[in-house]
C-alpha cells in the first residue's frame, strides 16, 4: 500500500558560506514549483571534499543562516550536521529527517554540478531508498541528466513527465529525480568572500541583516585586515 504523504519538505544543504541571495531565491523558485511546504536549510559541520581553509565558524554560519530566513514562513533551519559534528553526509542527515518525520515527502535539494558527481558520495546507491532530488537547472540546461550518472544508478531510472520547468524521472524506489529549471541569481560565495577580502561591497548579494553581521564579526578577512 502507498504511503500518504501529508506534507511536501525541501532539504537545502551546503556550506552556507556565507548565505546569500542565490540560495534563497533558488529555495522560493523551488519551493512554489514543487508546491514545498517548508524549506530546511541544513549548514554542513564540515563538508566532504571542500577547501575548509575559508570556511567561517559553524556558529557564525548558522546565525546567517538564521538571519537570512527571518521573515519567510516557508525557511527554516536544522542544525543536525552542526550538532553530529565532524564531516557531513547526505546519507546520515536524509536518514535522520526520513525517521524523524516519516510523514514527510522529503526532497533534497542540489545543483546540477554536484548531483553529476554523486557516485563520490558516501552510500550513493541507497540515497533514493530515503529521499526524493530536486536538481537546480537554469534555462537551457540540458534536461538529459542521466548520462553522468555511474551506470549502477542509471540502469535505476525512467523518464516519465516533461513540463516547461519541471523534468521528472522516477527512480525504481518510487522516489522521484526532479529537474528543476529556475532562473535563479547569479551570486556565489566565493566571490562575496572574495569581494570581503578587497575591502569591496557586497551589498545586494546578501540579506543587509548578514551583511551586517558579517561586518560585525569581521569574518572572511585576512588576518592582517582584522
Amino acid at each position: 500500500m502507498e504511503r500518504k504523504y501529508r506534507i511536501k519538505v525541501g532539504l537545502f544543504g551546503g556550506s552556507f558560506n556565507p548565505i546569500h541571495l542565490g540560495h534563497l531565491r533558488a529555495a522560493e523558485e523551488i519551493r512554489e514549483i514543487l508546491s514545498l511546504e517548508k524549506i530546511y536549510f541544513i549548514p554542513a559541520s564540515q563538508p566532504p571534499l571542500k577547501d575548509l581553509s575559508n570556511v567561517a565558524p559553524s556558529a557564525d554560519r548558522l546565525k546567517m543562516v538564521k538571519l537570512a530566513i527571518k521573515g519567510n514562513p516557508f525557511f527554516r533551519v536544522s542544525d543536525v550536521e552542526l550538532k553530529r559534528g565532524g564531516t557531513s553526509y547526505t546519507i546520515d542527515t536524509l536518514k535522520f529527517f526520513s525517521s524523524k518525520f516519516p510523514n514527510y515527502k522529503l526532497y533534497f535539494i542540489l545543483g546540477s554540478e554536484l548531483f553529476s558527481e554523486i557516485d563520490s558520495w558516501k552510500e550513493y546507491k541507497i540515497l533514493f531508498e530515503f529521499s526524493n532530488f530536486a536538481v537546480i537547472t537554469r534555462p537551457g540546461f540540458s534536461k538529459n541528466l542521466l548520462s553522468p550518472l555511474p551506470l549502477a544508478l542509471e540502469d535505476d531510472f525512467r523518464y516519465y513527465q516533461n513540463e516547461d520547468n519541471l523534468t521528472t524521472y522516477q527512480h525504481k524506489s518510487s522516489k522521484t529525480l526532479a529537474l528543476v529549471q529556475i532562473d535563479g541569481i547569479q551570486v556565489s560565495s566565493t566571490r562575496i568572500r572574495d569581494l570581503i577580502n578587497m575591502n569591496r561591497s557586497i551589498k545586494y548579494l546578501v540579506t543587509k541583516e548578514v551583511e551586517q553581521y558579517i561586518r560585525d564579526n569581521k569574518l572572511y578577512l585576512k588576518e592582517e585586515s582584522r
